[in-house]
Parts: structure tokens; C-alpha cells; sequence
């Protein structure tokens, strides 16, 4: 079976399509977060951290990306990437509780 790969547009790193994330550029210039892959347009991929993000920033990767004719507005996606990684320490600080409380019994 063939894995579809890309690359980030923050990092330059090859990565499994699955793994990343895909942002699509809005006709208002903003750049919002395409969890699911299914929005209409161009879309670029990114590996969903929040240093990925702020490297395609400094690189100005997403004007050049997604052929933006001036810089997007990309907060939207550092807010979902931001709550993404929130949410990711919430879990892992969960599991570390239940495995304390298991090795206590």
C-alpha cells in the first residue's frame, strides 16, 4: 500500500499526508485549519505544532504556498494549533495520574 506523502510548508520535512495538517486560504485572506482535508481551494500542509507554524511565518511559506498575491492573516491557525497542543497535555497529564494511581494499589 502507498502512503500519500507531503511537505511541510514550516519545516520542509517529508511526512505522511495523515500526519499533517492541511490550512486553505480564505477568499477574505485569512488561513484557517482543514482538519478533515475537505475544503474547497488550495491548500498547503503543515506539521501541527506551533513551531512549524511560526516557521512558516518567518519563511512567509504560506503567501508563497497557497500563490497569495500579499501576507494572510494566520491566527486562526496558530489558535487551533495552540489548543491542539493544550488539549495534548491534557491527555498525557491524565495517563501519567492513572499510571500513578496504578502503581499505588
Amino acid at each position: 500500500m502507498v502512503v500519500p506523502v507531503r511537505i511541510c510548508i514550516g519545516s520542509r520535512r517529508r511526512a505522511p499526508r495523515s500526519s499533517l495538517l492541511r490550512v486553505v486560504a480564505l477568499s477574505d485572506g485569512r488561513v484557517v485549519a482543514d482538519p478533515k482535508a475537505v475544503m474547497p481551494g488550495r491548500g498547503a500542509w503543515l506539521t501541527p505544532t506551533v513551531e512549524a507554524h511560526d516557521q512558516a511565518v518567518k519563511r512567509r511559506a504560506y503567501r508563497r504556498a497557497l500563490r497569495l498575491d500579499r501576507e494572510p492573516d494566520t491566527s486562526a491557525v496558530r489558535d487551533y494549533l495552540e489548543a491542539l497542543s493544550a488539549e495534548e497535555q491534557a491527555r498525557h497529564r491524565d495517563t501519567t495520574e492513572q499510571a500513578e494511581r496504578l502503581m499505588d494499589n
